[in-house]
């Protein structure tokens, strides 16, 4: 395994993470961000909810990166 498949791997969990729905995935489980005060977010279950929110945020970056890795498959065959 090298680091061009850990990579891929980061870049795939990240891409998961940014597609969960929070009305139909997250508020039924409990997940939700308003759920949560300043106080809480120090458990890991709140920061679990904070890296999953800021996946969703940075979905311009997230489409950017998963198009340099498309055309690096495609170049590299």
């Amino acid at each position: 395994m090298g680091l061009w498949t850990l990579l891929e791997g980061f870049l795939l969990l990240a891409n998961a993470l940014a597609i969960l729905n929070e009305d139909r995935f997250l508020a039924p489980r409990g997940w939700s961000f308003s759920d949560f005060s300043a106080g809480r977010t120090k458990s890991f279950k709140g920061q679990l909810i904070g890296l999953i929110y800021a996946t969703q945020y940075m979905r311009v970056p997230l489409i950017l990166l998963n198009a340099i890795c498309i055309f690096v498959k495609l170049v590299s065959g």
